[in-house]
């Protein structure tokens, strides 16, 4: 079950909270005595919520965040048997997975994790998921997956090593140790540390710049660089220029200028 934005997490209380901010919206994970792990419904309710906002003309960035002390510590062990009842087997590929990491995946504008805490295992790979990452300083990344018993299967083996290459990918991942904020940004995988204070106005600051882009444009520019990432280079420079090409026939020259005239006067103040 979501929500629009509302108190913290009490008892009955939703399990996320989407706070609109047109043109942007705040997803929040809101399991804080359970350090935001993602049980079924949760990750239905990322699911929906991002189907939800995908629908709304009005936002296009989106934020990921979670409530309390976590960003999210992973899978919630209770449904796989870590609870101790004899469970035994767990298909990673039904529970709402497909729900939350499609929604995620195919949001048209950029989603933005602005990692608050510990994410770990799931936790990060719902980070990883996203467009951009934001962390705050004393945040941490883990991959216990090796510690705890249980393989990788919503992206963590394919992703990590694709943004801060192999080697340390397997390091983070066969030690299960912590990644710091720091270490994370000067790896590359975090676009920027901030102070816990000022996380989620540097998210919103961010988000908000994109959102003032072409409307439209910005939307292609990211389906492009998306698509044209997993292809070869000549195949992905063939591709850019397809859609180049099209997208070009279309354009007004007068509005062109006039945009133009607007991105210089911005680039001065930069």
């Amino acid at each position: 079950m979501a929500t629009e934005k509302s108190e913290p997490r009490g008892a009955g209380a939703p399990v996320l909270l989407i706070e609109r901010e047109a043109p942007i919206a705040v997803v929040t994970l809101n399991r804080p005595d359970q350090m935001n792990a993602l049980n079924a419904e949760l990750r239905l309710a990322i699911g929906a919520a991002f189907a939800e906002l995908e629908a709304d003309p009005t936002i296009r960035a989106v934020i990921v965040t979670g409530a309390g002390r976590a960003f999210c510590a992973g899978m919630d062990l209770k449904e796989i048997g870590g609870g101790g009842d004899g469970v035994t087997g767990f298909d990673l590929s039904v529970q709402g997975q497909d729900e939350m990491r499609h929604g995620i995946e195919r949001f048209s504008g950029p989603v933005i994790a602005a990692v608050n805490g510990a994410a770990a295992t799931a936790g990060f790979e719902l980070a990883l998921a996203c467009d951009m990452i934001f962390i705050a300083r004393g945040a941490k990344f883990l991959d216990t997956h090796a510690r705890v018993g249980i393989v990788p299967g919503w992206g963590l083996s394919q992703r990590l090593p694709r943004l801060i290459g192999i080697n340390r990918a397997k390091e983070v991942s066969l030690s299960g140790n912590a990644l710091s904020a720091e270490r994370a940004y000067d790896w590359g995988l975090a676009n920027r540390v901030c102070e816990p204070e000022k996380l989620l106005d540097e998210a919103k600051a961010l988000a908000r710049d994109m959102a003032s882009c072409v409307p439209g444009i910005m939307e292609q520019v990211k389906q492009m660089i998306d698509t044209g990432y997993s292809m070869p280079f000549d195949e992905a420079m063939a591709y850019e220029l397809r859609v180049g090409t099209e997208s070009a026939r279309q354009i007004d020259s007068a509005e062109i200028g006039r945009r133009r005239a607007s991105v210089m006067e911005r680039g001065r103040k930069q």
